[in-house]
């Protein structure tokens, strides 16, 4: 899971700084994705397990590529316009989400202490994205949109993985955004140099490699053993802000970090004696 969230966050990095240098974002999907999907083919044909990719239910899978597309999509829109350790806090919120979508969908009994951990999430979230923020409010939309569509990709990924590989998951939503992005490309396609290229093929294997450990994470440990590690998605954008755009984070930011990862820690140490009560 750390190895995992360290990958995704250089991702992030590389995503930012290649949105404000001249690409993309459509560009940036679609190029990493045909990179993944080769790869991966490459890889379980030459392991002879090339199976394990097709999807049990497809339909599923096919939706749930749909959400991963936008998922991304707007998340690195969002970060074209606000500080990177900003949009990695305000993309949090998604723990709080889960928790709903769970309640909702896979029948998870949230208690008067899980409640009161999400009400206090969001409003760390507000302080965030208040007044004082340091980017535009635009941006802060677009991150938590892609955090609310990360949730939904995170709930049909658990209820998915009953059934289906992780390698199959990973795959059909590389896929799925593949072909999207595909379709969308030549609307949005931008001039490439020889660093904008290495620097997306970086950025696919971080993606791929990132999205696999997570998910395989997920699919053999329980989420509230593994969500404190998310949080060390923070120390990993504050370095790519102060190494990369010279930027701190604003008081306000870290106010509202304080409040959701104290929430969402919390949060864990319920769900921890709840499992123990049960046991």
């Amino acid at each position: 899971m750390m190895l995992a969230i360290g990958l995704l966050s250089a991702m992030d990095a590389i995503a930012k700084w290649l949105t404000t240098n001249g690409l993309t974002v459509i560009q940036i999907l679609a190029l990493r994705s045909l990179v993944i999907v080769p790869l991966m083919l490459i890889v379980f044909s030459s392991r002879g397990s090339r199976a394990t990719l097709v999807p049990r239910s497809p339909i599923l899978h096919l939706y749930r590529g749909v959400i991963g597309f936008i998922s991304p999509l707007t998340f690195f829109l969002g970060i074209r316009h606000i500080p990177l350790t900003d949009a990695v806090v305000v993309f949090f919120a998604s723990t709080f989400i889960i928790a709903l979508l769970s309640m909702l969908f896979l029948g998870e009994r949230v208690g008067i202490y899980r409640w009161a951990s999400i009400i206090s999430g969001f409003l760390g979230v507000l302080v965030v994205v208040g007044p004082k923020g340091t980017g535009d409010w635009h941006g802060y939309a677009l991150v938590f949109v892609g955090s609310a569509t990360y949730a939904l990709l995170f709930i049909s990924g658990k209820y998915l993985s009953r059934t289906d590989s992780v390698a199959s998951l990973v795959f059909s939503f590389n896929l799925c955004v593949g072909l999207i992005s595909l379709i969308l490309l030549p609307f949005y396609w931008s001039p490439m140099n020889l660093t904008h290229s290495m620097l997306l093929i970086c950025l696919a294997l971080l993606a791929v490699s990132g999205h696999y450990l997570i998910t395989l994470a997920f699919s053999i440990s329980e989420a509230s053993l593994l969500a404190p590690f998310e949080y060390t998605a923070v120390l990993w954008a504050l370095t790519f802000d102060l190494l990369i755009w010279q930027t701190t984070p604003a008081l306000s930011t870290g106010l509202g970090a304080t409040i959701i990862i104290a929430s969402g820690l919390f949060m864990v140490h319920r769900e921890r004696i709840n499992l123990a009560s049960r046991a």
